[in-house]
C-alpha cells in the first residue's frame, strides 16, 4: 500500500486508514484482529479511534490485539478526545482538563506511552486557547507526537491552525470530515482550507456510511447498520432517491470495471484533490479485502469525472 506524509509534518501513514468505530458491537475482537492483522499485512498502518467509542472498550481492544495480534511499531494510531457521558446523554467538552484526562485514559488503554495523532473530537465553545493548550502540554510531555482536529468545519479549521502557528507553538496537522460521493460538502470550504494550510485530510465514511457498497439499492438487508435500531440514523439520511442514484451509478461503473461499487467509491475519495488518506470502517475481514485489493489501483480519468458530474457537479480542485 501506497504512503502519504500528512500535510507539512514528518508524519507518514497508509492511503488507507482503518476506522474501528463498530468494534466490539457488530465487530467481534475475533474479527477486529483478523482485520487489523490482514491490514498490517497489506502495508497499512493508520488505524482511528477515539476515546468515546464504546465508552474506551475499542481502545482497550486495541490495545489488546497489540499484545496479541500486531506489534505498536507497524502501527499510526490516531484517537480523539472531548466526547463525554454526562446525564446519559453525549457532550462535546474540549475544556483543558476534560482533553488530558480523555489523553490519559487512551493511552492507558492502548497499552502504549504516546499517540501518533491526537484529534480534537469536535468543535465546542470552549475557550479555544484552553482547547489548544492541552494540545501543546500533551506533546510537551511526549504523551503525543501530533495534533488535529475532527468535526470541524473551514473556518474552524483555520482558526485553530493560525492560532498555533501565531503563537509558535505546536502546528495542528490535520482535519478529519465526512467526505465521499455521498457527501462532498468539504469541498465547499474545508478541502480548500487544509489545501491552502498544507495540512492533511482523513475523509471518515468514504464509503458513505456503507450505503456506496449498494447493499441498500433495493432494501434494507438484515444485519446491517440500517436494520439496527442503535444505528439506523447512520445510514437513513443517505437512503433518499438523490442517493439512490449517485449509488447506482456508481455500480454501474463498478460493473464496467469488474470492480466493486465499494472498490470504486473507495478510489474515487482516496484520490480527491486534498485527501491524505480515508478512513474506512468494515465490520468484517470479507468486506476490508476487496478494499486492500485496489489500494495500488487507480480510477481511469472518465469514470472519475463522471462521478463528480453526477454526484454534484465538477470537483473544482481536480484543476489546482
Amino acid at each position: 500500500m501506497q504512503q502519504a506524509r500528512v500535510g507539512q509534518s514528518d508524519l507518514v501513514v497508509s492511503r488507507m486508514g482503518l476506522g474501528t468505530m463498530s468494534w466490539g458491537a457488530s465487530t467481534s475482537a475475533t474479527e477486529a484482529g483478523a482485520m487489523l492483522k490482514a491490514f498490517v499485512a497489506h502495508g497499512g498502518s493508520l488505524i482511528d479511534t477515539a476515546a468515546a467509542y464504546g465508552f474506551g472498550e475499542v481502545e482497550t481492544l486495541i490495545g489488546h490485539l497489540l499484545t496479541h495480534t500486531v506489534r505498536r511499531s507497524d502501527l499510526v494510531i490516531a484517537t480523539k478526545a472531548g466526547y463525554v457521558l454526562r446525564g446519559g446523554k453525549r457532550v462535546v467538552d474540549n475544556s483543558r482538563d476534560t482533553l488530558l484526562k480523555d489523553l490519559t485514559g487512551s493511552l492507558r488503554r492502548l497499552g502504549t506511552d504516546w499517540i501518533d495523532l491526537w484529534q480534537i473530537h469536535a468543535w465546542d465553545d470552549a475557550d479555544l486557547d484552553e482547547t489548544l493548550s492541552a494540545a501543546d502540554e500533551a506533546v510537551t510531555r511526549g504523551m503525543v507526537r501530533h495534533v488535529g482536529v475532527s468535526n470541524f468545519v473551514g473556518w474552524q479549521v483555520a482558526k485553530a491552525h493560525t492560532w498555533q502557528q501565531a503563537l509558535s507553538r505546536v502546528p495542528v496537522v490535520a482535519a478529519q470530515a465526512e467526505y465521499s460521493l455521498l457527501a462532498r460538502r468539504a469541498e465547499l470550504e474545508l478541502l480548500p482550507c487544509v489545501r491552502d494550510l498544507a495540512m492533511g485530510f482523513f475523509p471518515w465514511s468514504g464509503l458513505g456510511r456503507g450505503v456506496l457498497t449498494g447493499k441498500y439499492v433495493d432494501s434494507i438487508p438484515a444485519g446491517s447498520r440500517g436494520d439496527d435500531p442503535a444505528m439506523a440514523w447512520f445510514v437513513d439520511q443517505y437512503l433518499d432517491p438523490d442517493s439512490s442514484r449517485i449509488v447506482k451509478a456508481t455500480m454501474t461503473a463498478a460493473e464496467g470495471l469488474g470492480l466493486s461499487a465499494a472498490q470504486v467509491a473507495l478510489m474515487w475519495v482516496r484520490d480527491a484533490p486534498g485527501v491524505t488518506a480515508p478512513l474506512v470502517g468494515p465490520r468484517t475481514l470479507q468486506q476490508l479485502q476487496p478494499l486492500l485489493d485496489v489500494a495500488d489501483t487507480v480510477l481511469p480519468g472518465p469514470i472519475t469525472a463522471a462521478l463528480d458530474d453526477v454526484s454534484g457537479g465538477a470537483n473544482q480542485g481536480r484543476s489546482d
